[in-house]
């Protein structure tokens, strides 16, 4: 996904440079090699994400720092607080809650102070589907619920960092906002049988995404955000497992991640399309009214590209909000600019589901 948002950017108009700030320099110089007939200078720099002034150094000068470093739990806040010490602003494809419950709390104000912008989760789930909400809330006259249905097939060849992650929100309790407040409850607690596109009917279980927790705070009107995702035919092995306690701390989350690289087989398929579907319900001229968004495209060029727009609307200052702080991309950005650019960029989004079925 990372290495996605680095081909787009290094080719987008008004990008001068694009540095690939890395732990693996083979890899790493091996997508720089592949970019050298792009607009923008790609080059590389070594850090290790654990070393905070190493980070600083690397992270100084620049005009936006863009993460896709995960599992999120441990290096969102490490990146977050690096890039306020090197007076950069920052933007993530953060997918975890806790991470950007600990993002607010703990740098919105330092962001604040400094007048500098951070931007966590702009990536697909969370990302698109936060500009989705802001998207179809811009056509009510009240906005009530927000509902967020992902589709992410199991059988997909995934690294390290996305098992870990997907370990992690089926594995602890996670936030769920209704009715005005937010609740705990434990992730897989809360199951739907839900249309999507391509995919027909799958069931998705509620999971620690930060939807529920940055667009919580985006409008005053809001009661309920819904988030959920679904996995196919390791759903309910992932639910079931999770609801035992067997991802319940990081140490269990490394176990079970070997444990599965381990044993699985290599998938020799390509990388699978997944499904975003949102939908939020509100009023409209007096009548309760749901609008929906939805799109397919496969993780890597969906959340590469969502991280790409980002990043050259920050560089841009292109932005909803103009003092510094901690935000989710529904706070920040126009969500006709983005999904027009992200058409542009080969991923359509439909408003229409019943067509979009009929397409496909």
């Amino acid at each position: 996904m990372g290495s996605r948002a680095v081909e787009d950017l290094a080719s987008s108009p008004g990008v001068e440079q694009v540095t690939i700030a890395d732990a693996n320099l083979t890899k790493a110089n091996q997508i720089a090699k592949s970019l050298e007939s792009s607009t923008a200078k790609v080059d590389v720099v070594s850090v290790d994400a654990r070393n905070h002034d190493q980070l600083v150094k690397a992270m100084r000068g620049y005009d936006v720092v863009a993460s896709a470093l995960g599992p999120f739990y441990m290096f969102e806040t490490r990146l977050v607080k690096a890039a306020l010490d090197a007076e950069v602003d920052y933007i993530s494809i953060c997918d975890d809650w806790s991470a950007a419950q600990d993002t607010i709390i703990r740098f919105d104000h330092v962001a604040r102070e400094k007048g500098r912008m951070v931007i966590t989760g702009m990536g697909a789930s969370p990302g698109l589907s936060n500009v989705g909400v802001s998207l179809l809330s811009q056509q009510l006259d009240k906005v009530k619920k927000a509902d967020i249905y992902v589709y992410m097939p199991a059988e997909g060849e995934y690294g390290e960092a996305v098992i870990k992650h997907t370990f992690f929100i089926y594995g602890t309790v996670v936030p769920v906002f209704k009715e005005g407040t937010m609740y705990m409850l434990p992730a897989g607690s809360l199951h739907y049988d839900i249309e999507l596109p391509k995919f027909g009917t799958q069931r998705v279980w509620n999971i620690g995404h930060s939807e529920a927790v940055t667009l919580s705070r985006f409008n005053p009107y809001l009661e309920e955000v819904k988030m959920t995702m679904g996995m196919g035919k390791g759903s309910r092995i992932f639910v079931a497992l999770g609801r035992m306690g067997f991802f319940s701390t990081p140490k269990k989350i490394d176990l079970a991640t070997r444990l599965l690289r381990k044993f699985s087989k290599p998938s020799p398929a390509a990388e699978p399309d997944c499904a975003l579907r949102v939908d939020v319900i509100g009023e409209k001229e007096g009548k309760e009214v749901t609008l929906t968004v939805c799109g397919i495209a496969t993780q890597r060029e969906s959340t590469g590209l969502a991280l790409s727009i980002g990043t050259n609307l920050l560089g841009q200052k292109k932005l909803r909000v103009e003092s510094g702080g901690v935000y989710g991309p529904e706070d920040c950005f126009n969500p006709a600019e983005v999904l027009k650019m992200l058409g542009e960029k080969g991923i359509p989004v439909f408003s229409d589901l019943a067509m979009r079925n009929r397409i496909n």
